[in-house]
């Protein structure tokens, strides 16, 4: 398995793995291109024999103290395998490579095995965003890690 960073030619795979990961709101594939593009984010791919089965985004302008883990998701069957948390710090490790000593994200409160992964790398609860997920009404945990 080979995470590399993601590029626009990525885009499909991306959004089916988005759309399957979060039916309800899932981002459009237009606002996903333009994270792809941007000089602020960095997203990584994870494939195996050349099949895209998970992708992160980060947001961190080159210098802020502050960074964002913006999503991490992969195909329903390859979830479990370790490879979200392969992924999650090399996300960490760009955070840090652009200077920010902060990483904050959302995670949804039904999601214990996120929520779990998060707790294990350092990440502790500062927060929750009542009814945040629309339209499941279900709560943000938010969570940072000092770098």
């Amino acid at each position: 398995m080979t995470i590399r960073v993601a590029t626009p030619a990525d885009l499909d795979a991306i959004m089916a793995i988005e759309n399957a990961s979060f039916p309800a709101d899932a981002w459009s594939a237009e606002s996903m291109a333009a994270e792809l593009s941007t000089d602020y984010s960095h997203y990584l791919v994870d494939e195996d024999e050349s099949t895209i089965i998970g992708y992160g985004g980060l947001r961190a302008i080159r210098g802020n103290a502050d960074a964002d883990i913006q999503t991490i998701a992969f195909l329903e069957a390859r979830r479990g395998e370790g490879r979200g948390r392969a992924l999650l710090r090399a996300l960490l490790a760009e955070a840090s490579a652009r200077r920010a000593r902060d990483v904050f994200l959302e995670v949804r409160a039904d999601n214990p095995a996120a929520e779990a992964l998060y707790l294990s790398e350092g990440f502790e609860e500062i927060g929750r965003r009542p009814r945040y997920y629309q339209p499941d009404d279900v709560d943000a945990i938010v969570m940072k890690v000092k770098l």
